[in-house]
């Protein structure tokens, strides 16, 4: 692949792009009809279970007009799970619990992320992967979305892949890594302001459907960035820095109990949570599993400081960066495992 093609930047959808079109090349040489292959574009680091293809396959037969639809199975974290620090560790379950949710509960909010797979005729069409920014995982969705019209969807599949939680030399720079991947996907937002153009100049999708799209994407990012930030800081401040004045007001008395109900809740939410992963994850790989078992329990009570400085603020920089002007370059994860052999120093995937 050619480095500083006319419209391309130095972005994982110029790589993918590049590569299907020489796909494409090779399909025709060889008479392969388009409509008859499916393009998985995976991680370096996607390990799919041993029936994913088949699944995949499965789903593709089934779905009507198939060659419209992405399908997005459920990524999860799990090659590396017990070898990263705690904040690491709990941060990507939370993620992968995210995207169970997506698929599992409202298939129509589902948007492709990470590894997934489209038909190879749609792909084509649409002109393959946007090659000028940094979000290309679901960018290609809303590509899609805006060229056919709104005759396109994400299948969620019942299936999963795995992938490597980030993680770095040190503590120090496992910390830096995860920021900046965070940073990096939140850096999505950008798709914000191409899909409402788009809207503006489609009118195959109905307006009720460019009303919903528009704001899933505005409560998406905007809770991402604020919630975590408003929970933990901002449901405070009447108590703090109002007048005495303030204190016989029917508002006084009442924001402590919304409060403290919205902190039951989610703590109510953080077990359900913690309860499932004792279920669903790997088991740890050292003799000592119910001590690594009852260690992961504690780590869970650390959730709200973590997600508010490795979720939240990251996402808040992204958006802010966007709004100044100051665009970020693509950032290749730096994701590292221990070698098999037992020596301790990681090695870079």
């Amino acid at each position: 692949h050619p480095a500083d093609l006319p419209g391309e930047a130095r972005v994982k959808g110029a790589n993918t792009t590049f590569a299907s079109r020489a796909a494409a090349d090779y399909l025709r040489k060889k008479s392969i009809p388009f409509e008859n292959v499916i393009v998985s574009c995976f991680d370096a680091d996607t390990v799919p279970v041993p029936d994913y293809f088949s699944c995949l396959t499965y789903f593709f037969m089934v779905t009507p007009q198939r060659t419209r639809a992405s399908y997005q199975p459920v990524p999860v974290y799990f090659n590396n799970l017990w070898d990263v620090p705690s904040f690491a560790r709990i941060l990507d379950i939370g993620t992968s619990f995210f995207q169970l949710a997506e698929g599992s509960t409202d298939p129509k909010k589902l948007v492709t992320f990470s590894s997934h797979s489209m038909s190879f005729k749609a792909l084509e069409e649409m002109g393959y992967w946007p090659t000028d920014i940094i979000s290309d995982d679901s960018a290609v969705f809303w590509k899609a979305l805006l060229h056919f019209e709104g005759n396109y969807q994400t299948v969620p599949m019942p299936v999963a892949v795995s992938m490597d939680v980030v993680t770095g030399r040190n503590l120090r720079e496992t910390f830096s890594n995860i920021y900046k991947q965070k940073r990096r996907w939140a850096w999505g937002v950008e798709n914000f302001p191409i899909v409402v153009r788009g809207f503006l100049h489609i009118k195959g999708i109905s307006l009720p459907a460019k009303l919903l799209y528009t704001y899933r994407l505005v409560d998406m990012f905007t809770s991402w960035a604020t919630w975590s930030f408003l929970l933990a800081f901002i449901s405070w401040f009447p108590m703090v820095f109002a007048g005495k004045q303030f204190d016989t007001t029917t508002v006084y008395y009442t924001t402590p109990r919304i409060r403290g109900m919205i902190f039951t809740l989610a703590f109510s939410g953080i077990l359900v949570c913690m309860l499932i992963s004792l279920l669903l994850l790997p088991p740890p790989k050292t003799r000592h599993r119910m001590r690594d078992k009852l260690l992961h329990t504690a780590e869970w009570l650390f959730v709200p400081v973590i997600v508010l400085v490795l979720s939240a603020l990251p996402a808040l920089d992204a958006q802010t960066r966007l709004m100044m002007g100051r665009y970020m370059e693509f950032w290749v994860t730096d994701k590292y495992r221990k070698e098999t052999t037992g020596d301790s120093c990681p090695t870079p995937v």
